[in-house]
C-alpha cells in the first residue's frame, strides 16, 4: 500500500480517490462493437469523454480528463479544483526571495485525519444508507479510523447520491463529497472511504511491476496514463507493506480500462486475478495501521475552563512523521531527520514554512 500524506496520503496512505460514476456491472464499448462488463473498477463518469491535459496540483503535474468540472486523474481520483491550476504555480521561494500572499490561495491541506477521526454526515437524499453505516462499521472493527457525526465541523466527508462512486483523496478542508450512485455497494462505500482516509490505487505502486503486468495494447486509447506508476507520474512515497497485493480493495479489476475485452492487468504468468470489493484485506488493515496506529482516546464530556487566555486562532499541534510526505500550503514536503524538503529534479532541497510559505533554506 502507498501511502501519501502530502496529496494523493500526505502522509501518503495505501492507494488514492474515486470519481464520480458508477463502478459496479459496468458494459464498456469493446474496439469491435461488443460490449463485456468491468464490476470491479470505479470509474468517473461512465460513457463519457472528456479533455485530456496536464494540471498542477501541489506543485507537480498531472495528466486529468475534464470533465463536468471536474478534474479526474487514474479513471475516478478528483483533484481539489480550488487547489489546482492549469499552468505551474511558483509555490516554493527562493532563500533571498521576500514572503508574499499568492494570487491563488493553495489551501493548507494535510491529508490525514486528526487523532484517527473522521468527520462525516449523510445526505438526506442519500439511498440505501445502510451501505454507509455498514462501511463505516467494517472500517471501525479492522482498523484504528474512527467516524464521529458532524456536529458543526469544517472540515468533513458527505455522502451524497451522484452518477458514480467518487471520493477525494485524505483530508482536503472543507466539505468533500463521496458521490455513491444507486449501484455503489458496500464493498465500493468501503473503497471510496479508502480513498477519504488517503489510500491510493494498489496497482500505480512503483514496485508493481514485480508481481502485475500492464498490457497497454489492450489499454483504451488516450487512457494509458491511468496505469502510470506514481513514480512514473513524477512522485513517490515509502510503500507500507512488502509488496502489491491483489487482494487489496483499492486494487483495480483486471480489465480496467480495456479496449478490446482482454485484461489489461495479470499476473507475471499472463494469469488472471480476483479483484474484489467484499472489504479490507489484510494488507490494506497493515498498510492502514502505519497511518492511523493505535486506539482513538475517547474525548472528554466536557473541557475545564482555561487558567489562560487562549490564542485567537489556535493551530492544532500536528505529529510529523518522518519519511511521511505531507501536503501543507499547497505543496507536497517530505519529513526527514525533522526537517522538511521538496524534490528538485533528481536532487532533494531543504525548505521551512514561513508566514504559510515556503522557502529554501540557505
Amino acid at each position: 500500500m502507498k501511502n501519501f500524506k502530502y496529496l494523493l496520503v500526505f502522509p501518503l496512505l495505501a492507494s488514492i480517490a474515486c470519481s464520480e460514476d458508477a463502478v459496479t456491472d459496468q458494459t464498456l464499448p469493446t474496439e469491435n462493437g461488443s460490449e463485456f462488463k468491468d464490476e470491479i473498477t470505479e470509474i468517473a463518469f461512465p460513457g463519457e469523454n472528456g479533455k485530456i491535459s496536464d494540471v498542477y496540483f501541489a506543485g507537480k503535474k498531472f495528466p486529468v480528463e475534464e470533465l463536468n468540472g471536474k478534474y479526474i486523474y487514474q479513471g475516478d481520483i478528483l483533484l481539489p479544483e480550488d487547489q489546482t491550476t492549469t499552468s505551474p504555480v511558483k509555490l516554493v521561494l527562493n532563500s533571498d526571495e521576500k514572503v508574499q500572499n499568492l494570487n491563488k490561495s493553495v489551501g493548507r491541506t494535510k491529508y490525514h485525519w486528526p487523532e484517527n477521526t473522521v468527520i462525516y454526515d449523510i445526505d438526506p437524499a442519500l439511498p440505501n444508507q445502510a451501505r454507509v453505516t455498514d462501511a463505516i462499521a467494517h472500517w471501525e472493527a479492522n482498523t484504528a479510523v474512527r467516524f464521529v457525526k458532524r456536529s458543526g465541523e469544517s472540515n468533513y466527508v458527505y455522502f451524497t447520491p451522484g452518477s458514480g462512486c467518487s471520493s477525494y483523496v485524505g483530508m482536503i478542508g472543507g466539505r468533500q463529497n463521496i458521490t455513491l450512485a444507486d449501484a455503489c455497494s458496500t464493498g465500493n462505500t468501503i473503497h471510496e472511504i479508502g480513498h477519504a482516509v488517503g489510500l491510493w490505487h494498489e496497482q500505480s505502486r512503483a514496485d508493481r511491476d514485480k508481481t502485475i503486468k500492464v498490457h497497454f495494447e489492450n489499454i483504451i486509447s488516450g487512457r494509458e496514463y491511468n496505469f502510470y506508476t506514481y513514480e512514473e507520474a513524477g512522485y513517490d512515497g515509502q510503500e507500507y507493506t512488502a509488496g502489491l497485493d491483489l487482494g487489496s480493495i483499492m486494487m483495480y479489476s483486471p480489465y480496467s480500462f480495456s479496449a478490446n475485452g482482454e485484461p489489461t492487468i495479470t499476473r507475471l504468468d499472463g494469469s488472471l486475478y480476483g479483484a474484489q470489493r467484499s472489504g479490507l484485506s489484510s494488507g490494506d488493515i497493515e498498510g492502514i495501521n502505519v497511518i492511523y496506529p493505535g486506539e482513538v482516546v475517547e474525548p472528554t464530556p466536557t473541557e475545564p475552563e482555561p487558567t489562560e487566555p487562549e490564542p485567537t486562532n489556535p493551530e492544532p499541534e500536528t505529529k510529523y512523521i518522518n519519511g511521511e510526505y505531507y501536503v501543507i500550503e499547497g505543496v507536497m514536503v517530505l519529513r526527514k531527520d525533522d526537517k522538511w524538503w521538496i524534490e528538485k529534479g533528481k536532487n532533494w532541497k531543504e525548505v521551512e514554512l514561513i508566514d504559510g510559505r515556503w522557502r529554501m533554506v540557505k
